[in-house]
Protein backbone atom coordinates (compact mmCIF):
# COMPACT_ATOMS: atom_id res chain seq x y z
CA UNK A 1 0.00 0.00 0.00
CA UNK A 2 1.53 3.14 -0.81
CA UNK A 3 1.74 5.45 2.12
CA UNK A 4 3.16 8.46 0.75
CA UNK A 5 2.80 10.67 -2.63
CA UNK A 6 4.97 13.68 -3.37
CA UNK A 7 3.76 15.75 -6.39
CA UNK A 8 6.48 18.12 -7.92
CA UNK A 9 4.41 20.74 -10.53
CA UNK A 10 6.30 23.50 -12.42
CA UNK A 11 4.67 27.11 -12.96
CA UNK A 12 4.13 28.18 -16.27
CA UNK A 13 5.07 31.14 -18.24
CA UNK A 14 2.71 32.44 -21.43
CA UNK A 15 5.74 33.03 -23.92
CA UNK A 16 2.96 34.79 -26.18
CA UNK A 17 -0.77 34.25 -26.68
CA UNK A 18 -2.05 35.68 -23.35
CA UNK A 19 -5.96 37.26 -23.50
CA UNK A 20 -6.36 36.26 -27.49
CA UNK A 21 -6.04 32.49 -26.49
CA UNK A 22 -9.32 32.93 -24.09
CA UNK A 23 -10.97 33.95 -27.74
CA UNK A 24 -9.78 30.83 -29.60
CA UNK A 25 -6.27 32.15 -30.89
CA UNK A 26 -3.08 30.47 -30.27
CA UNK A 27 -0.98 30.37 -27.22
CA UNK A 28 2.93 29.39 -26.92
CA UNK A 29 3.52 28.33 -23.46
CA UNK A 30 6.21 27.36 -21.36
CA UNK A 31 6.91 25.26 -18.28
CA UNK A 32 9.62 27.53 -15.54
CA UNK A 33 12.10 26.15 -13.10
CA UNK A 34 9.30 27.48 -10.21
CA UNK A 35 7.42 24.51 -8.67
CA UNK A 36 4.86 23.46 -6.32
CA UNK A 37 5.01 20.58 -4.28
CA UNK A 38 2.19 18.54 -2.64
CA UNK A 39 3.05 16.10 -0.07
CA UNK A 40 0.41 14.00 0.79
CA UNK A 41 0.49 10.65 3.54
CA UNK A 42 -2.11 8.12 5.20
CA UNK A 43 -3.13 9.52 8.62
CA UNK A 44 -5.08 8.38 11.28
CA UNK A 45 -7.11 10.93 12.02
CA UNK A 46 -10.63 11.12 10.07
CA UNK A 47 -10.76 13.38 6.84
CA UNK A 48 -7.93 16.17 5.94
CA UNK A 49 -5.25 17.73 7.88
CA UNK A 50 -4.84 20.68 5.07
CA UNK A 51 -1.27 22.26 5.89
CA UNK A 52 -0.64 25.79 3.79
CA UNK A 53 2.40 26.80 5.65
CA UNK A 54 3.10 29.43 2.87
CA UNK A 55 -1.01 30.95 3.91
CA UNK A 56 -0.28 30.18 7.52
CA UNK A 57 -3.40 27.74 7.07
CA UNK A 58 -3.68 24.47 8.93
CA UNK A 59 -6.88 23.08 9.47
CA UNK A 60 -8.97 19.68 9.69
CA UNK A 61 -11.58 18.70 7.01
CA UNK A 62 -14.09 16.38 6.66
CA UNK A 63 -14.53 15.22 3.38
CA UNK A 64 -17.98 15.22 3.65
CA UNK A 65 -17.90 18.84 3.92
CA UNK A 66 -15.48 19.38 1.27
CA UNK A 67 -17.66 17.41 -1.46
CA UNK A 68 -20.72 20.29 0.01
CA UNK A 69 -17.89 23.07 -0.87
CA UNK A 70 -17.26 21.60 -4.40
CA UNK A 71 -20.55 21.60 -5.21
CA UNK A 72 -21.53 24.89 -3.83
CA UNK A 73 -18.85 26.22 -5.84
CA UNK A 74 -20.26 24.36 -8.99
CA UNK A 75 -23.46 25.90 -8.67
CA UNK A 76 -22.29 29.39 -8.51
CA UNK A 77 -20.02 29.03 -11.57
CA UNK A 78 -22.91 27.36 -13.07
CA UNK A 79 -24.88 30.95 -12.31
CA UNK A 80 -21.64 33.16 -13.42
CA UNK A 81 -21.57 31.24 -16.23
CA UNK A 82 -24.86 32.12 -17.75
CA UNK A 83 -24.66 35.64 -16.34
CA UNK A 84 -21.26 36.65 -15.67
CA UNK A 85 -19.70 40.07 -13.00
CA UNK A 86 -17.84 43.01 -14.42
CA UNK A 87 -15.57 41.60 -11.40
CA UNK A 88 -15.17 38.43 -12.46
CA UNK A 89 -15.83 34.68 -10.78
CA UNK A 90 -12.92 35.65 -8.04
CA UNK A 91 -15.39 37.75 -6.10
CA UNK A 92 -18.20 34.59 -5.85
CA UNK A 93 -14.95 32.61 -5.22
CA UNK A 94 -14.53 34.59 -1.45
CA UNK A 95 -11.92 35.49 0.31
CA UNK A 96 -11.16 31.88 2.02
CA UNK A 97 -7.27 31.20 1.92
CA UNK A 98 -7.81 27.58 1.20
CA UNK A 99 -10.28 27.63 -1.16
CA UNK A 100 -8.52 26.47 -4.06
CA UNK A 101 -7.35 23.73 -2.09
CA UNK A 102 -11.16 22.79 -0.37
CA UNK A 103 -12.19 22.58 -4.56
CA UNK A 104 -9.07 20.34 -5.65
CA UNK A 105 -10.02 18.00 -2.69
CA UNK A 106 -13.70 18.52 -3.62
CA UNK A 107 -13.09 17.36 -7.18
CA UNK A 108 -10.86 14.69 -5.86
CA UNK A 109 -13.57 13.14 -3.86
CA UNK A 110 -16.00 13.25 -6.36
CA UNK A 111 -13.69 11.11 -8.46
CA UNK A 112 -12.97 8.83 -6.07
CA UNK A 113 -16.45 8.31 -4.65
CA UNK A 114 -17.42 8.03 -1.08
CA UNK A 115 -15.92 4.14 -0.46
CA UNK A 116 -12.45 5.38 -0.91
CA UNK A 117 -12.05 8.58 0.98
CA UNK A 118 -9.56 7.68 3.43
CA UNK A 119 -8.01 10.27 6.66
CA UNK A 120 -5.01 12.06 5.21
CA UNK A 121 -2.19 14.73 5.29
CA UNK A 122 -1.98 17.43 2.96
CA UNK A 123 1.00 19.54 2.73
CA UNK A 124 1.20 22.18 -0.09
CA UNK A 125 3.99 24.78 -0.94
CA UNK A 126 4.77 26.78 -3.66
CA UNK A 127 7.89 28.64 -4.64
CA UNK A 128 5.40 30.07 -7.10
CA UNK A 129 4.21 34.17 -6.40
CA UNK A 130 0.55 34.10 -6.57
CA UNK A 131 -1.69 36.06 -9.14
CA UNK A 132 1.43 37.06 -11.09
CA UNK A 133 1.11 35.12 -14.57
CA UNK A 134 3.01 31.85 -13.19
CA UNK A 135 0.29 29.44 -12.76
CA UNK A 136 0.42 29.14 -9.47
CA UNK A 137 -3.31 27.78 -8.91
CA UNK A 138 -2.82 25.40 -11.94
CA UNK A 139 0.16 24.01 -10.61
CA UNK A 140 -1.39 23.57 -6.96
CA UNK A 141 -4.14 22.53 -8.92
CA UNK A 142 -2.80 19.63 -10.53
CA UNK A 143 -0.44 18.61 -7.55
CA UNK A 144 -3.17 18.04 -5.38
CA UNK A 145 -4.98 16.12 -7.38
CA UNK A 146 -1.93 13.85 -8.63
CA UNK A 147 -1.26 13.43 -5.07
CA UNK A 148 -4.29 12.66 -3.66
CA UNK A 149 -5.76 10.36 -6.36
CA UNK A 150 -2.04 8.12 -6.35
CA UNK A 151 -2.46 7.69 -2.69
CA UNK A 152 -5.55 6.80 -2.71
CA UNK A 153 -4.77 4.00 -4.93
CA UNK A 154 -6.39 5.53 -8.37
CA UNK A 155 -3.17 6.96 -9.92
CA UNK A 156 -4.84 9.37 -12.76
CA UNK A 157 -4.45 9.14 -16.17
CA UNK A 158 -3.83 12.37 -18.09
CA UNK A 159 -7.66 12.96 -19.13
CA UNK A 160 -8.57 12.55 -15.97
CA UNK A 161 -6.52 15.11 -14.63
CA UNK A 162 -7.11 17.78 -17.60
CA UNK A 163 -10.66 17.44 -16.91
CA UNK A 164 -10.27 17.64 -12.57
CA UNK A 165 -8.26 20.50 -13.11
CA UNK A 166 -10.15 22.74 -15.58
CA UNK A 167 -13.14 22.47 -13.25
CA UNK A 168 -10.58 23.30 -10.49
CA UNK A 169 -9.38 26.42 -12.25
CA UNK A 170 -12.76 27.15 -13.28
CA UNK A 171 -13.58 27.53 -9.70
CA UNK A 172 -10.78 29.89 -9.39
CA UNK A 173 -11.01 31.81 -12.22
CA UNK A 174 -14.31 31.58 -13.97
CA UNK A 175 -13.72 31.12 -17.70
CA UNK A 176 -9.91 29.77 -17.66
CA UNK A 177 -8.66 28.99 -21.22
CA UNK A 178 -7.29 25.39 -20.25
CA UNK A 179 -3.76 26.22 -20.88
CA UNK A 180 -2.16 26.68 -17.47
CA UNK A 181 -2.82 23.32 -16.21
CA UNK A 182 -2.27 21.38 -19.81
CA UNK A 183 1.20 23.13 -19.45
CA UNK A 184 2.36 22.40 -16.20
CA UNK A 185 1.12 18.51 -16.51
CA UNK A 186 3.07 18.08 -19.74
CA UNK A 187 6.03 20.45 -19.65
CA UNK A 188 8.08 22.17 -22.27
CA UNK A 189 7.14 24.51 -24.68
CA UNK A 190 3.99 23.91 -26.06
CA UNK A 191 1.63 25.30 -29.13
CA UNK A 192 -2.22 25.94 -27.87
CA UNK A 193 -4.61 25.80 -30.34
CA UNK A 194 -8.32 25.57 -31.11
CA UNK A 195 -9.79 22.88 -33.49
CA UNK A 196 -13.14 23.46 -35.26
CA UNK A 197 -14.73 22.02 -32.38
CA UNK A 198 -13.27 24.29 -30.11
CA UNK A 199 -11.32 21.59 -28.46
CA UNK A 200 -7.78 22.40 -27.03
CA UNK A 201 -4.97 20.93 -28.98
CA UNK A 202 -1.06 20.88 -27.49
CA UNK A 203 1.32 20.52 -30.26
CA UNK A 204 4.97 20.07 -28.87
CA UNK A 205 7.43 23.03 -30.20
CA UNK A 206 10.75 21.61 -30.17
CA UNK A 207 13.70 25.07 -29.50
CA UNK A 208 17.14 24.55 -30.39
CA UNK A 209 19.09 24.89 -27.64
CA UNK A 210 20.37 27.79 -26.29
CA UNK A 211 17.56 29.67 -28.08
CA UNK A 212 15.32 30.26 -24.69
CA UNK A 213 18.44 31.08 -22.53
CA UNK A 214 18.31 34.35 -24.41
CA UNK A 215 15.00 35.67 -22.49
CA UNK A 216 15.03 36.53 -18.92
CA UNK A 217 11.91 36.19 -16.36
CA UNK A 218 11.20 39.70 -14.70
CA UNK A 219 8.31 40.30 -11.76
CA UNK A 220 6.54 43.60 -11.32
CA UNK A 221 4.12 42.59 -8.43
CA UNK A 222 1.49 40.96 -7.68
CA UNK A 223 -1.57 43.08 -9.93
CA UNK A 224 -4.15 44.80 -7.55
CA UNK A 225 -6.69 42.67 -9.96
CA UNK A 226 -7.20 39.08 -9.76
CA UNK A 227 -6.64 37.15 -13.31
CA UNK A 228 -11.00 36.81 -13.29
CA UNK A 229 -11.50 40.43 -13.10
CA UNK A 230 -9.02 41.23 -16.27
CA UNK A 231 -10.38 38.71 -18.28
CA UNK A 232 -13.63 39.78 -17.54
CA UNK A 233 -12.85 43.76 -17.99
CA UNK A 234 -10.94 42.74 -21.34
CA UNK A 235 -14.67 41.01 -21.88
CA UNK A 236 -16.51 44.20 -21.42
CA UNK A 237 -13.95 46.07 -23.99
CA UNK A 238 -14.78 43.13 -26.19
CA UNK A 239 -18.77 43.95 -25.97
CA UNK A 240 -18.38 47.16 -26.73
CA UNK A 241 -16.51 47.25 -30.05
CA UNK A 242 -16.39 43.72 -31.20
CA UNK A 243 -15.67 44.06 -35.02
CA UNK A 244 -12.18 46.22 -33.96
CA UNK A 245 -11.60 43.63 -31.07
CA UNK A 246 -11.55 40.81 -33.37
CA UNK A 247 -9.05 42.30 -35.57
CA UNK A 248 -6.97 43.00 -32.67
CA UNK A 249 -7.15 39.08 -31.92
CA UNK A 250 -6.64 38.34 -35.09
CA UNK A 251 -3.14 40.47 -35.07
CA UNK A 252 -2.04 38.79 -31.97
CA UNK A 253 -2.93 35.39 -33.11
CA UNK A 254 -0.49 36.25 -35.99
CA UNK A 255 1.91 37.29 -33.91
CA UNK A 256 1.95 33.75 -32.18
CA UNK A 257 2.45 31.89 -35.11
CA UNK A 258 5.05 33.55 -36.29
CA UNK A 259 6.99 34.04 -33.08
CA UNK A 260 6.21 29.80 -32.79
CA UNK A 261 8.18 29.33 -35.92
CA UNK A 262 11.13 32.15 -35.41
CA UNK A 263 11.86 29.78 -32.29
CA UNK A 264 12.02 26.96 -33.79
CA UNK A 265 14.98 28.04 -36.28
CA UNK A 266 18.63 27.93 -35.81
CA UNK A 267 20.23 30.42 -35.61
CA UNK A 268 17.17 31.94 -33.81
CA UNK A 269 16.26 35.51 -36.13
CA UNK A 270 16.41 37.64 -33.01
CA UNK A 271 15.45 40.79 -34.61
CA UNK A 272 12.04 39.54 -35.77
CA UNK A 273 11.27 37.76 -32.17
CA UNK A 274 12.11 41.31 -30.56
CA UNK A 275 9.56 42.91 -33.11
CA UNK A 276 7.15 40.41 -32.40
CA UNK A 277 7.26 40.85 -28.92
CA UNK A 278 7.33 44.53 -29.48
CA UNK A 279 4.06 43.86 -31.39
CA UNK A 280 2.05 42.02 -28.97
CA UNK A 281 3.07 44.35 -26.01
CA UNK A 282 1.10 47.17 -28.41
CA UNK A 283 -1.82 44.76 -28.40
CA UNK A 284 -1.68 44.14 -25.09
CA UNK A 285 -1.62 48.30 -24.01
CA UNK A 286 -4.44 48.52 -26.09
CA UNK A 287 -6.82 46.05 -24.59
CA UNK A 288 -5.86 47.75 -21.43
CA UNK A 289 -4.09 45.34 -19.05
CA UNK A 290 -0.91 47.32 -18.90
CA UNK A 291 -0.89 49.49 -15.80
CA UNK A 292 0.65 53.18 -17.21
CA UNK A 293 3.62 52.72 -14.33
CA UNK A 294 4.57 49.81 -16.09
CA UNK A 295 4.07 50.78 -19.75
CA UNK A 296 6.06 53.72 -18.95
CA UNK A 297 9.16 51.33 -18.08
CA UNK A 298 8.34 48.81 -21.21
CA UNK A 299 8.96 52.35 -23.16
CA UNK A 300 12.31 53.25 -21.67
CA UNK A 301 13.25 49.33 -21.94
CA UNK A 302 12.29 48.87 -25.74
CA UNK A 303 14.43 52.96 -26.35
CA UNK A 304 17.25 51.32 -24.51
CA UNK A 305 16.82 48.02 -27.22
CA UNK A 306 15.09 45.74 -25.14
CA UNK A 307 12.33 43.36 -26.29
CA UNK A 308 9.77 43.32 -23.63
CA UNK A 309 6.08 42.78 -23.02
CA UNK A 310 3.76 41.14 -20.13
CA UNK A 311 3.23 37.71 -19.50
CA UNK A 312 -0.09 36.90 -18.12
CA UNK A 313 -3.58 38.54 -17.57
CA UNK A 314 -1.58 41.78 -16.53
CA UNK A 315 -3.32 44.34 -14.70
CA UNK A 316 -5.99 46.96 -14.97
CA UNK A 317 -4.10 50.04 -11.90
CA UNK A 318 -0.65 50.85 -11.11
CA UNK A 319 1.56 49.51 -9.83
CA UNK A 320 2.21 46.13 -10.87
CA UNK A 321 1.26 43.16 -13.60
CA UNK A 322 2.76 40.27 -12.78
CA UNK A 323 5.51 38.54 -14.81
CA UNK A 324 7.79 40.13 -17.68
CA UNK A 325 9.31 38.36 -20.63
CA UNK A 326 12.59 39.82 -21.60
CA UNK A 327 14.64 39.24 -24.75
CA UNK A 328 18.26 41.05 -23.77
CA UNK A 329 19.62 43.11 -26.47
CA UNK A 330 23.15 43.99 -27.01
CA UNK A 331 24.98 44.32 -24.75
CA UNK A 332 23.66 41.35 -22.81
CA UNK A 333 22.41 43.35 -19.84
CA UNK A 334 19.01 44.49 -18.79
CA UNK A 335 18.10 48.21 -18.73
CA UNK A 336 17.99 50.20 -16.02
CA UNK A 337 14.19 51.17 -16.64
CA UNK A 338 13.45 47.71 -15.26
CA UNK A 339 15.51 47.79 -12.51
CA UNK A 340 12.83 47.96 -9.98
CA UNK A 341 11.65 44.75 -10.85
CA UNK A 342 12.28 41.53 -9.88
CA UNK A 343 14.68 39.54 -11.68
CA UNK A 344 13.74 35.21 -11.92
CA UNK A 345 16.17 33.41 -13.06
CA UNK A 346 14.35 30.27 -14.38
CA UNK A 347 14.53 27.90 -17.29
CA UNK A 348 12.15 27.82 -19.28
CA UNK A 349 10.86 24.65 -20.84
CA UNK A 350 11.33 22.37 -18.08
CA UNK A 351 9.71 18.66 -17.04
CA UNK A 352 6.29 18.91 -16.04
CA UNK A 353 4.32 16.93 -13.26
CA UNK A 354 5.99 14.30 -11.45
CA UNK A 355 5.02 12.07 -9.05
CA UNK A 356 7.03 9.73 -6.35
CA UNK A 357 5.47 7.22 -4.14
CA UNK A 358 6.40 5.58 -1.23
CA UNK A 359 5.71 2.82 0.75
Amino acid sequence: MTNAVVASVPGKLILMGEHAAVYGRPALVAAIGLRATVRATRSGDAGVLLDLPDLGYRATVDWRDLIAYAERARSAWERYVERPTPQGFAVLAGGDPAHLARIALGEAAGELGGDRLEPLTLEVRSELPVGSGFGSSAAIAVGILAACLTLLDREPSLSVLDRLALEVERRQHGTPSGVDHNTVIRGGVLMARRDASGGLVLEPLAVPAGTLERFTVLHTGAPAETTGEVVAAVRGRRDRDPESFERLLDRMGANVVSFAERLAEAPADEPRLAELIDDYEACLERLGVVPPSVRAALERARAAGCAVKVSGAGGLSDPAAGSLLVMRGAPDRLPAALDPYQTFPVALGVRGLEIEVSG
